[in-house]
């Protein structure tokens, strides 16, 4: 398994890092690694909302579901992250979520965590014939796009289009990930790489457009015994959207484990100006 050389935090860790104040509340700081176009990458921000709840002392379980809205863009620099705990039931608990610079709020969310028992249990999302990930090639992402340098990514098909690209008539990218460095699987880094596709109508129009998402919901499949046992292999992604139109578009993820187990699926809904 790989790790950082000696004792030195790795980038995710440090990016999600929340200091508690007490009262549900905490504070963090944006990470320059994880910069994107216009403030953080969605994904480290949807990971430190769901650090929260991870450490909140009152947490019962594991992450069933997770959604993330982004109502305006989060400024480099210190934030507060609010978690306030709506209702806990016998097997499930509800929270929300905020995350806020100078009062004002950037982000809101929803979370459900709850305690999985041993059910009846089937999939019906099929594992998709792909070659194993040592065998396909590491494409790096564009180098102005900070966010993804903390990203080894092998990608199937879908890769980002190069300049002069044409339109596709499809939008699935198929993709091998896993942090750069390599980092030991949980559920905040599961929830940020089920923000790693980039928008899909870039794809489609084969050219840049400026997108960004508005809203991401992520279900939890895995319990925490199989997130463990991933570890730092690649998971696989697959991502698709299903309609483009007036300013806005869907798109929708499955990250299976490197033994093909469904980890994780996620739906957002993503702004376009084109």
């Amino acid at each position: 398994m790989s790790e950082l050389a000696g004792s030195a935090v790795h980038p995710f860790d440090a990016a999600v890092a929340l200091e508690a104040l007490g009262d549900g509340r905490y504070t963090g700081h944006t990470h320059p690694a994880y910069a994107n176009m216009v403030g953080p990458f969605g994904g480290i921000t949807a990971a430190t909302l769901l650090q929260a709840v991870e450490q909140h002392p009152d947490r019962l379980g594991m992450p069933l579901s997770l959604t993330v809205n982004y109502a305006g863009p989060v400024a480099d620099g210190p934030f507060e992250v609010t978690a306030r705990q709506v209702r806990t039931n016998r097997s499930t608990q509800h929270w929300s979520l905020d995350l806020a610079q100078d009062g004002e709020v950037c982000t809101t969310a929803t979370a459900v965590y709850g305690i999985r028992r041993q059910t009846w249990s089937s999939t019906e999302a099929v594992f998709p014939a792909v070659p194993a990930a040592d065998e396909v090639a590491v494409r790096p992402f564009p180098e102005f796009v900070a966010w993804g340098r903390n990203y080894e990514m092998r990608y199937v098909d879908g890769a980002m289009p190069e300049p002069g690209a044409s339109e596709s008539d499809d939008s699935t990218t198929t993709v091998w990930v896993r942090d750069a460095p390599a980092r030991p699987l949980d559920f905040p880094g599961l929830a940020a790489l089920c923000d790693i596709f980039y928008p899909r109508i870039l794809l489609r129009r084969g050219r840049f457009v400026p997108a960004g998402t508005v809203s991401l919901t992520t279900y939890f499949h895995a319990d925490a015994d199989l997130v463990s046992a991933q570890a730092d292999r690649p998971v696989l992604g697959r991502a698709r959207a299903h309609h483009f139109g007036k300013g806005y578009f869907d798109q929708s993820a499955r990250l299976w484990g490197a033994d093909g187990t469904l980890l994780a699926t996620s739906h957002q809904l993503v702004y376009f100006k084109d």
